[in-house]
């Protein structure tokens, strides 16, 4: 990955709004909103002002002109460099072409999840099944609503990804969720005894010293290794 002297997504919106022409900040947001941009770029007017600074002192915008309608205040309105035009195609060149390791706040919650007994997560899981259904019922009805008026697939495109994203995350919870209450995934009835073992009274301490005793032959995977 490249090192970015700006690496806010919400500059390369920017950029991107300015290679088409000048602009200034506020009509950088407006078409930003327009568009539905901000469902897919975080965007606020404070973090849009800090952004288009930034990029000015980096050399990849400039200021072209201050104007003032009536009453209104100053604006400056800011034109892309051909420093900034280099960077917005190379780093939306990088963006399309290089897969990136994220790390969502699902990934965590899954990798600590034993945390919280096995119940508690099937009732967690099973109400963000149904947020993620709300969400993708919302999408559904944007895209109907696209046809209607006959908007090209183009100005679609990162709502579709969302969408299949979303639809992939329902997938894979509803499986995992069905999985857990079985107790068909591996590992859960351990885990759902570790719990009983604790609100009986014994410690975690005390399960992980000798998990044969408390778990069976089961808890063997949990026998922590010798010391050096």
């Amino acid at each position: 990955m490249v090192r970015r002297r700006v690496s806010n997504p919400l500059a390369l919106a920017v950029l991107s709004c300015l290679s088409e022409r000048p602009m200034h900040p506020y009509e950088i947001s407006t078409t930003l909103r327009h568009r539905g941009k901000e469902d897919s770029i975080k965007l606020n007017y404070g973090s849009l002002y800090s952004v288009v600074e930034s990029l000015q002192k980096h050399g990849l915008i400039t200021s072209r002109e201050t104007t003032r309608e009536g009453r209104r205040p100053e604006r400056t309105v800011y034109e892309i460099t051909d420093a900034g035009i280099a960077e917005c195609e190379d780093w939306l060149s990088e963006l399309l072409s290089t897969p990136v390791r994220e790390f969502t706040s699902l990934e965590a919650g899954l990798s600590l999840m034993p945390g919280l007994s096995p119940d508690d997560v099937v009732l967690l899981l099973g109400k963000r099944a149904e947020r993620l259904r709300v969400e993708i019922r919302t999408l559904d009805a944007t895209f109907t609503e696209a046809a209607s008026v006959e908007l090209p697939e183009l100005f679609l495109v990162e709502s579709r990804y969302r969408a299949a994203m979303l639809a992939a995350e329902l997938a894979f919870i509803t499986k995992l969720t069905e999985d857990i209450a079985s107790n068909a995934a591996g590992g859960v009835s351990v885990w759902r005894r570790i719990h009983e073992l604790r609100a009986e009274g014994v410690s975690y301490a005390e399960i992980i010293a000798d998990p044969v005793q408390y778990l069976g032959e089961e808890g063997r995977g949990l026998q922590m290794p010798p010391s050096k």
